[in-house]
């Protein structure tokens, strides 16, 4: 596709047409009240909830997209100044409320941006998606394919989202004298607060900017900003950390779980006491956890994987992932059949390029793609570490306060993941970017 015609989940660029996959802040850096570019292609619900995250942006620049429906987008070659037409079709990408992937067809052929999706393979709304999917292709291939890869990896595979719910239930049943802090972010997981209030029968706390989303999403009687009315509340991520859980636990016996597919955690306390020593870095890998370099099965006594880990005296980490995990990152590339690929996640903690391991099925000599050498997260990390203890002094700090030093450079590594993956999101279609 010629420079300068579409844009999508990038807002710095001109070009004629824009296309916003959903609204986490992520896919919309350079997007703001007074962006005034060109017309700015969503879903309905996005284009319901767009006023509310940018508030006096001029609405007459938003084009809605009905899911499964084709639309023809009228553009003007700059090169040539001929007429072109690009169809585009929106599909539920099932990643947040309103998120959805785009394809296009043209004459550059066909491109699909996933945008941020999950197809897990036995979801409803995603076997609807694949069959929207393959209807419009035709039986064409994809020549390009945008892909969401975050967990890109075979170190990731994650348990359904009902499967991951169930475990969140499981964890608030057997505290039935304890407060419940959930991390949530501002948008995205309201499958997994409902499935707990319908569960458990409760009302959830949300704070009362999320209350207002949780209205314009059609939830009116579920939640509630009251704390006398739930012991369970639902904060914002950035609000959800150590220092929170341990000041509320000198109030009331209280948990936090934090449902979330990021891999890197705290090595899990062994029972209700804190470690001994200090905390290594665990990294789940599929059906193992690599523990300083070794792997260590983490079964249950029925010889099941657990995937629910306690990585602090008060803190679960449940794998519910609303990214598509490798297996099912395969299926779909599977299913798709692309001729080339490309992620839309450049900067990562443990970035693969996709071609590494899918390239076999776009013909493409995976050995040309570049492994990320562990050796050199491992040594940038045993620097860090380092420096961290020549910094205390041994004799300065406890064992408990080094513990925590090292928990919250791990929340540094994490807000710095965050901050890659934001400044890399987006793509301008492109001449180029065909294969």
């Amino acid at each position: 596709m010629e420079k300068g015609l579409i844009s999508v989940d990038r807002w710095s660029d001109h070009s004629q047409v824009y296309f916003l996959t959903h609204l986490h802040s992520d896919h919309t850096q350079c997007l703001s009240s007074s962006w005034t570019k060109g017309p700015l292609f969503c879903s309905r619900l996005t284009a319901k909830l767009f006023p509310f995250k940018f508030p006096n942006f001029n609405l007459s620049l938003l084009r809605i997209l009905e899911i499964g429906s084709w639309h023809s987008v009228s553009l003007v070659s700059p090169s040539s100044g001929s007429e072109t037409t690009v169809d585009v079709m929106a599909i539920d990408a099932h990643h947040c409320p309103g998120a959805v992937m785009y394809l296009f067809r043209g004459d550059f052929g066909c491109m699909l941006f996933t945008g941020d999706f999950r197809w897990e393979a036995t979801n409803e709304r995603a076997k609807i998606g694949r069959t929207m999917l393959l209807h419009a292709l035709e039986g064409d291939r994809v020549n390009i394919l945008y892909l969401d890869n975050t967990y890109c990896n075979p170190s990731f595979s994650f348990p359904s989202r009902e499967a991951a719910a169930q475990q969140v239930v499981d964890i608030i049943a057997s505290h039935p004298k304890h407060d419940i802090i959930i991390g949530i972010d501002t948008l995205g997981k309201e499958d997994l607060l409902l499935y707990i209030s319908r569960s458990l029968k409760v009302k959830i706390w949300v704070w009362p900017e999320r209350l207002q989303t949780m209205h314009l999403l059609g939830f009116h009687d579920i939640f509630t900003t009251k704390t006398s009315l739930t012991r369970i509340r639902a904060v914002p991520r950035y609000s959800f950390s150590i220092n929170t859980l341990e000041g509320l636990n000198t109030v009331r016996p209280t948990i936090g779980i934090m449902p979330s597919g990021l891999p890197w955690v705290v090595k899990p306390s062994e029972g209700n006491d804190n470690p001994a020593g200090p905390p290594s870095i665990s990294h789940h890998c599929g059906n193992k956890r690599i523990i300083n370099g070794g792997p260590r099965a983490e079964l249950n006594k029925k010889g099941k994987l657990r995937s629910v880990v306690r990585f602090h005296q008060y803190i679960y980490s449940v794998p519910y992932s609303e990214h598509s995990c490798f297996p099912e990152i395969e299926d779909f590339i599977k299913l798709v059949q692309p001729i080339n690929i490309k992620g839309i996640v450049s900067s990562s903690f443990c970035y693969i390029e996709p071609l590494y391991y899918f390239g076999g099925l776009c013909g493409v000599n995976p050995s040309s793609q570049r492994l990320p050498r562990k050796s050199e997260r491992r040594e940038k990390y045993e620097n860090i570490e380092a420096k961290t203890k020549s910094n205390s002094g041994s004799s300065n700090f406890t064992d408990a306060e080094n513990r925590k030093r090292k928990i919250d450079f791990l929340g540094s590594h994490l807000r710095r993941v965050s901050i890659l993956r934001r400044a890399q999101r987006g793509v301008k279609i492109v001449e180029n970017d065909s294969p």
